[in-house]
């Protein structure tokens, strides 16, 4: 026969298996209580009183904030004389200009015989060399009031306007146009005579690799490309 838990027993009175009555009712078996795992010792912390973030309790700074708990107070900031602060890198210096053309501004006596001009010549030397790096230059006699500062600086010629010309290139051809001067502006191969006649003012008109350009009373321009000496005292 059968115990109420369902065992086989031989005894009539007591299960040979559990040990309960035979006629005793089946007691229902509890499943065991899941395992609580005992709670581990709290972490200390403390709160930042500058950002309020929690951290450890034995932090010396904030994180977040880098609030100095053993001082408070805030790192100062990195100054330029701190060995340890890295230098501000200064910009790239640009590279130089080479001009690939220059003009010579001579002193010509023989233009300045026919010229007629109250004021004396210079002694002729050796040109003033003018590198040039712009496209478009304009021949003149500087006027501060005026604003005007030509790259072609005439000044000591006295025949020469403020504006007295505009020197133009595409980079191969160059052209000259005269900008209503008092005296005009004059263009003659080297090798021929003196020019009589002004070029029309206001018209751009193409320079040939042996023109020479007269303004003012005593003043030649010869337009050329610089020498590979003269491009190397520029850099």
């Amino acid at each position: 026969m059968n115990c109420p838990s369902g065992h086989p027993s031989v005894s009539t009175d007591y299960c040979d298996v559990c040990g309960l009555p035979i006629g005793a009712a089946a007691t229902p078996v509890a499943p065991p209580a899941p395992a609580v795992a005992a709670p581990g010792p709290a972490v200390a912390t403390q709160t930042c009183p500058n950002c309020s973030e929690s951290a450890a309790a034995d932090a010396l700074f904030c994180e977040s904030c880098g609030y100095d708990f053993t001082t408070g107070t805030m790192p100062r900031p990195a100054s330029s004389l701190d060995l340890s602060a890295t230098p501000p890198t200064a910009p790239p210096a640009p590279a130089p200009v080479v001009a690939e053309w220059v003009v010579e501004r001579w002193v010509d006596p023989d233009w300045y015989a026919v010229q007629q001009s109250d004021d004396p010549c210079p002694s002729p030397g050796l040109p003033v060399v003018i590198p040039v790096t712009e496209k478009s230059v304009l021949v003149g006699r500087p006027s501060r009031s005026r604003g005007i500062a030509p790259e072609v600086d005439c000044g000591d010629d006295t025949g020469v306007s403020r504006r007295q010309a505009q020197l133009t290139t595409d980079g191969q051809r160059w052209w000259v146009e005269d900008l209503q001067s008092s005296n005009g502006t004059y263009v003659a191969p080297a090798a021929g005579p003196l020019p009589e006649i002004p070029i029309p003012p206001g018209q751009r008109q193409e320079l040939n690799s042996d023109d020479r350009i007269y303004v003012g009373a005593w003043t030649r321009l010869v337009l050329r490309k610089a020498t590979p000496e003269e491009q190397a005292g520029q850099a």
